[in-house]
């Protein structure tokens, strides 16, 4: 029998019936423990304070305090915990707003049980994921070809391509054949020169502003 820690995830929904669904899937993987529930940003935040979960399934729309303002408050308060953002909207505002609130993940409710139990997986290893539509939200006609002041060099452009892909820092660092060390400083230097402060935030500009088709 595997011993391996089980990632605690709390469901912020305020529709009922999507928190009882997501609940009843997500019990029966072994992986995984659904240590609560929220109907709003409010009781999110309580939750986390009391409940200390891994990663948070979070909804955007909800009456008082939404999504966005949640993320922002919990990833401030507690770092270390992940968001995922499970919506149904993919418009292009609310991606940038909640990849900018820290939001590790963006998926739309239409996403498969199997997928969103492996984007949880994901979110704890520190790996992102987007939906295509999101993708395809942040990539509008017109943009421009590079995001002005911004010069990475080749290097960061390829790290900042792997993190485009998924891939976790330690999982850079094998394909790249180098320290783990050395991509947390490029990670950084790149989050630095985007002027962002996550690395969801950072793939969306990369893809908004196509600095990463060179």
């Amino acid at each position: 029998m595997s011993t391996a820690k089980q990632i605690r995830v709390l469901i912020v929904d305020d529709h009922g019936m999507v928190r009882r669904g997501l609940a009843a899937y997500l019990k029966n993987e072994v992986t995984l423990l659904v240590i609560g529930e929220a109907r709003d940003g409010e009781e999110a935040i309580e939750a986390c304070a009391t409940d200390h979960p891994d990663v948070v399934l979070m909804d955007l729309v909800m009456p008082g305090m939404g999504g966005v303002e949640a993320t922002r408050v919990i990833r401030q308060r507690w770092p270390r915990v992940q968001v995922v953002v499970l919506t149904s909207f993919g418009e292009k505002d609310l991606v940038q707003q909640a990849l900018r609130a820290g939001a590790t993940s963006y998926l739309l409710k239409n996403v498969s049980g199997e997928d969103l139990s492996a984007a949880i997986h994901d979110a704890y290893a520190g790996r992102t994921i987007l939906a295509p539509e999101a993708v395809q939200a942040l990539i509008a006609p017109g943009t421009p070809k590079k995001l002005p002041g911004v010069e990475l060099t080749p290097r960061e452009r390829e790290v900042l391509a792997l993190l485009s892909k998924g891939l976790s820092n330690p999982e850079i660092a094998r394909r790249l054949s180098v320290r783990p060390a050395t991509i947390k400083t490029h990670v950084s230097k790149i989050l630095t020169k985007l002027g962002v402060t996550s690395r969801g935030e950072a793939i969306a500009l990369a893809i908004t502003h196509r600095l990463m088709s060179e």
